[in-house]
């Protein structure tokens, strides 16, 4: 194997054991604390949920977890001014904000997943959305779960997308798995009236279903106003000649198909439905911290606000999620307010959700759980620097049976694609931050691309990846390597 230019980032954290041992799902919560069985390999129960760091005299910081569906990193007010979101920026005025931030996969149930264990999907075994889709069930223990364990009343309310309950009832004493989102504010703001003088911590989810919704976005409807919208441009230059096949059957054939031909003005009403879209989420972030600071938690609650994945936005000349690894669909919002630390702070740290769990965790004085993830606690308590992360392993399997799986690697300066029927895609990021150019091909990046798919390959290896066995035809590094050389762009893929 050659030496990488990159170092391996999973500080912190162990990857699990190869062989995975899921409990059943029919064990009660009780049964799941209280059992001396493992949930991964040779893990052990303390080594998933944690010994308590505090004493029972001491109350733990609240969390409120604060989730919106579909909203891609520009998609703030404080970001890009398109967007009018004023209670996230006010909330990001005194948060840590991870600019640098990505989600583990550009969908949600596999992205959820990440979220609320720590580990990839491939681990998770959360490969495709659940429920009509043909996903499972998650079948790993949860945020939910560990903060339980630690000693918080826990709830969960709003999106799930996750399956049916899994082990330990997934780690909720309350739970509302549905929207719609006025439904999940309403059970939120009411939680907290019961629980705000509680000598028990809470830790409180609210996931929504907005901007998602875009999806009901339907061409020259009346209440779209259009006036101020710009297009990118990457819509302009779009070129689906030059990158991977499956973009353009994606708009030809799947979602995209109502807006691919349209003229520019539905394209521009699409765009501001989104940002409707994305001010309803913010109108419900607003009402529930105001809630907080009404009942007097403001100063005793560590609040996240984050997204499951991104949108394309018209970027690209593409819509809603789909088989992409752009930044629009992988880069993400992600800010954390612990009370007492002075925001706004912008750390260069390149922030994965896997980084979810340990971090909270530790932050409600938890041992982080071996996990992909690893934790950032001490930076956000001004108590130590961000941990390394060199790059960022994208991941996307499909959901349409006619999409094959992508991996993707990006660092600072580079981004590179691979797709398991020999499509590649290089991106110079400082050069060109829209991706318009595929630098696939091209002799004078060759020993860029080289470098990063030797990275690539050493983590799949590494992180027992099953990604090289789910080509039509199983190769090894190798031997896809060998396939490559004779890939054309051009001519599809």
């Amino acid at each position: 194997m050659r030496k990488s230019p990159f170092k391996p980032s999973l500080k912190g954290c162990e990857a699990p054991d190869k062989k995975i041992q899921y409990m059943k799902t029919s064990q009660s919560r009780r049964r799941f604390i209280q059992s001396t069985g493992t949930a991964l390999g040779a893990m052990t129960l303390p080594d998933l949920v944690g010994r308590s760091r505090t004493t029972a005299s001491q109350k733990k910081f609240n969390i409120l977890y604060l989730c919106s569906d579909q909203q891609h990193w520009q998609a703030q007010g404080s970001v890009d001014p398109f967007f009018d979101t004023p209670h996230q920026d006010a909330l990001s005025e005194e948060s840590t904000v991870f600019e640098n931030a990505f989600c583990t996969t550009p969908q949600c149930s596999p992205s959820r997943s990440s979220m609320l264990t720590g580990f990839y999907p491939h681990t998770t075994k959360m490969m495709n959305n659940s429920g009509a889709a043909g996903g499972g069930d998650l079948e790993l223990p949860t945020l939910g779960n560990h903060l339980q364990a630690a000693g918080y009343r826990t709830a969960l309310f709003g999106k799930w997308h996750l399956g049916n309950d899994p082990v330990g009832n997934s780690g909720w004493d309350e739970e509302t798995k549905k929207g719609p989102d006025p439904k999940t504010t309403e059970r939120g703001l009411n939680f907290l009236d019961r629980h705000a003088s509680d000598d028990k911590p809470f830790a409180l989810f609210l996931m929504y279903l907005d901007p998602h919704d875009i999806y009901h976005y339907k061409p020259g409807q009346s209440e779209v106003h259009t006036q101020d919208v710009v297009l990118s441009e990457s819509w302009e230059k779009q070129d689906f000649d030059s990158v991977p096949k499956i973009q353009r059957e994606f708009m030809e054939i799947n979602q995209g198909e109502f807006i691919v031909d349209a003229d520019e003005e539905i394209w521009k009403g699409y765009r501001d439905f989104y940002r409707q879209k994305v001010k309803l989420y913010d109108d419900h972030v607003g009402r529930v911290i105001g809630k907080l600071k009404e009942l007097g938690l403001w100063e005793s609650t560590i609040i996240v606000n984050t997204s499951d994945h991104g949108d394309m936005d018209t970027f690209h000349r593409l819509v809603f999620k789909g088989p992409f690894m752009y930044e629009h669909m992988m880069r993400i919002p992600m800010s954390i307010r612990v009370p007492g630390v002075l925001g706004p702070r912008k750390p260069t740290y390149n922030w994965v959700n896997v980084d979810t769990v340990p971090t909270l965790l530790e932050l409600a004085g938890e041992k982080a759980p071996k996990c992909h993830g690893q934790s950032a606690a001490s930076f956000l308590t001004g108590e130590g620097k961000t941990p390394e992360r060199d790059y960022v392993i994208g991941q996307y399997y499909g959901k349409q049976t006619w999409i094959n799986p992508i991996r993707s690697i990006r660092t600072k300066d580079w981004k590179y694609n691979l797709y398991t029927d020999w499509g590649e895609e290089l991106y110079h990021l400082q050069e060109d931050p829209e991706e318009i150019e595929n630098l696939a091909t091209h002799p004078k990046h060759s020993k860029a691309k080289e470098l990063l798919r030797g990275q690539l390959d050493e983590w799949i290896k590494e992180h027992d990846d099953p990604f090289y066995s789910m080509s039509t035809t199983p190769l090894d590094p190798d031997e896809a390597r060998t396939i490559l050389k004779g890939y054309d762009p051009t001519k599809g893929s």
